[in-house]
């Protein structure tokens, strides 16, 4: 059985709590400290609310995580349930969520759940639009963004995921490559020798040239001096397609 196939019937929503009780349930949730008991009891309460306030407390289970690991599963996957109950009153509370959480393992599969599949990738693009290609210390929810996204190839993912070609981490710039190349889509070689050119990782520069000699992509007649003075060693320029050289 699926992690949703228990969601073929919605619950009834319940009324909304009270300010003071929804505190209290948020907190229950945040607290890894709290009696295994209690974060059930708030887990099932929240679940059975249905509603984007609902979903919001139960996206603060996904911040931490809890022995046995065992335990840690199954209250994430009641989570999960509860959020996907409240449906698309869970989108705005989730994407908010994702900007700062240190992970989008959970939210990306809740998001998959609520949402049809032709708007998985329009809803991962407006958490992706959060991000900025600036520093951050954590570059987890980047990373899974793009590794995700490589699944959806379109024109408005190529354009979305194409600056992160610059991003300030080599971590994010390296899976920004493989998202690239996953759009299948020849417009994007002026960016890829953009970031060739200003690359200074050996593994990413790789990336970006093995990746156009297997596609066998053309490299721009006014941009192929730029191409060929910054390809990586084994690798040159012929006719307008990178070779091994």
């Amino acid at each position: 059985m699926g992690l949703f196939d228990f969601l073929s019937k919605k619950e009834k929503a319940e009324p909304a709590a009270s300010a003071k009780d929804m505190a209290r349930l948020e907190r229950l949730l945040s607290n890894k400290l709290s009696q295994n008991f209690d974060r059930q009891d708030a887990i099932d309460t929240l679940s059975k609310m249905g509603t984007a306030q609902s979903a919001a407390a139960l996206l603060k289970r996904f911040d931490w995580m809890l022995d046995p690991s065992i335990t840690d599963q199954e209250e994430k996957e009641a989570c999960a349930k509860g959020i996907a109950n409240a449906g698309e009153a869970a989108l705005e509370p989730l994407i908010l969520y994702c900007k700062k959480a240190q992970s989008l393992t959970w939210p990306l599969k809740v998001l998959r759940e609520i949402v049809p599949e032709d708007r998985v990738a329009e809803e991962m693009l407006a958490i992706l639009d959060q991000f900025d290609t600036e520093y951050v210390r954590n570059v987890e929810p980047k990373v899974q963004l793009l590794q995700a996204l490589e699944a959806y190839p379109s024109d408005d993912v190529r354009v979305a995921v194409e600056p992160f070609l610059g991003d300030m981490s080599e971590t994010v710039r390296f899976n920004a490559v493989a998202a690239v190349f996953g759009m299948k889509d020849e417009q994007s070689v002026p960016a890829l020798v953009a970031a060739l050119d200003s690359e200074e990782s050996l593994r990413v520069k790789n990336a970006i040239a093995q990746g156009l000699l297997d596609r066998s992509w053309s490299v721009p007649e006014e941009l192929r001096e730029t191409a060929a003075k910054s390809l990586p060693p084994g690798y040159s320029l012929k006719d307008g397609k990178i070779a091994r050289s």
